[in-house]
């Protein structure tokens, strides 16, 4: 059942299958404790999959100023809190995919202080809650649409298990720019995959 609301999401996110707010659950997996130590891969998409941080120009990823204010949010996060890292991560004309570390030593208010000064890390969740509130009020702001959405509600997240996994991954991101013309959030591709964009 989990692998369903899990492919659902991710269904949604990338091929736009429109789902009932009254039916939907989240994909996180159940009973699993999302702010211990590991690494997340995570697709965040735009409201609609509206393209908005820039365009693809022979292959490569252009920022305009929305997706640098957004590059910029990523980066936030592993300032904000120092038991995040960010591994690679690449945002697209209408949304982002990431991989996000979370580290088991929380050193509080400095990465040099002792070890002992622990603190429970935030869930994943809460941290790409987190990366969506600073981004959207950054975007708001410099558009003058206070209260707008920028982005879809949760995200597609995997939990990524061993280093061949990381490496595949990675590779992925690299590419995504490479595969625009193919990708199913790519605006052109909606029609031909019979999908209205809303």
């Amino acid at each position: 059942m989990q692998q369903d609301n899990h492919t659902a999401l991710f269904l949604s996110c990338h091929f736009g299958v429109i789902m009932n707010n009254r039916n939907w659950k989240s994909n996180r997996l159940q009973n699993y404790d999302y702010s211990q130590a590991g690494h997340y891969f995570v697709t965040i998409c735009t409201q609609n999959r509206v393209s908005m941080f820039g365009d693809i120009v022979n292959e490569r990823m252009r920022l305009n100023d929305v997706g640098r204010m957004v590059a910029e949010s990523w980066q936030w996060l592993s300032k904000q809190y120092d038991y995040v890292e960010l591994d690679a991560w690449v945002i697209m004309p209408n949304h982002l995919h990431g991989i996000v570390i979370i580290n088991d030593v929380c050193r509080c208010d400095s990465r040099t202080a002792p070890t002992w000064n622990r603190v429970k890390p935030k869930s994943l969740g809460s941290l790409i809650g987190a990366f969506k509130t600073t981004s959207t009020k950054q975007v708001n702001i410099y558009r003058g649409t206070p209260g707008a959405k920028l982005w879809q509600r949760s995200f597609y997240d995997h939990i990524i298990r061993d280093e061949e996994s990381l490496d595949n991954i990675r590779v992925y991101i690299r590419n995504n720019p490479l595969k625009w013309t193919l990708d199913a959030d790519n605006p052109d591709n909606f029609k031909l995959n019979g999908q209205n964009q809303k």
